[in-house]
């Protein structure tokens, strides 16, 4: 017969200006826990990263290459350090709430804002949004594009965080500081897995501060 873990107190487990109810129990588990204090780090060399990114030549056109990111997410230690440079870089005391870009700022941001203990906002495409929006439409390379917000999802003078997957060009991120800026939001600063400096997308971003773990 397995053993149970039975609740024997709560303990609470202040690190890096984080505080963290835990029901306590008789497992090692919490042991562990408060001996680690939940610290962002990682034992990953930020550039060994790259070894786990597949890249897709001509896709999803001849002359593209795709830097694919699954590889990197199926790989535990290789999705942890991401999670834990992203949150690093940012002090909880800094960021009120952390948005997401659809669709791949989706497999970051939620637990980006986890680790700080904030809320998470998607940034959406249109009609995928239940209630009552505010929308921006921004030009791509051939043609423009829509991201939406719900209208109630930043409060005026809030921090956000906007997380993504690449900076590229720049300009969905710069979409969607203004679409938090037009709330009353502030952007506390973007998060990146992966940045392609030769596109200069960050120049698009203003004086905003800007967290990419990886550049090519």
């Amino acid at each position: 017969m397995h053993a149970t873990c039975q609740p024997k107190s709560v303990e609470l487990i202040r690190r890096r200006e984080r505080c963290v109810w835990l029901r306590g129990t008789e497992c090692e588990f919490l042991a562990q826990v408060a001996a680690e204090g939940f610290a962002l780090q990682s034992k990953i060399p930020m550039d060994h990263l790259k070894s786990l990114i597949r890249e897709v030549p001509d896709f999803p056109k001849p002359g593209i290459n795709f830097f694919d990111i699954t590889t990197l997410m199926k790989d535990g230690p290789g999705l942890k350090a991401v999670i834990d440079g992203l949150a690093k870089a940012y002090p909880a005391g800094s960021v009120d709430v952390v948005a997401g870009i659809e669709a791949r700022g989706f497999f970051f941001a939620p637990t980006v804002a986890y680790l700080l203990g904030k809320g998470f906002v998607p940034i959406r495409k249109p009609k995928k949004l239940p209630s009552s929006t505010r929308s921006i439409e921004y030009a791509l390379e051939y043609g423009t594009d829509t991201l939406e917000i719900h209208d109630d999802a930043v409060e005026p003078g809030q921090r956000v965080l906007i997380i993504d997957d690449v900076l590229a060009t720049g300009g969905t991120a710069q979409a969607v500081g203004q679409l938090v800026e037009q709330l009353g939001g502030k952007v506390a600063g973007f998060g990146f897995v992966l940045e392609l400096d030769f596109l200069k997308g960050r120049e698009r971003l203003g004086s905003h501060k800007i967290a990419s773990l990886l550049h090519y």
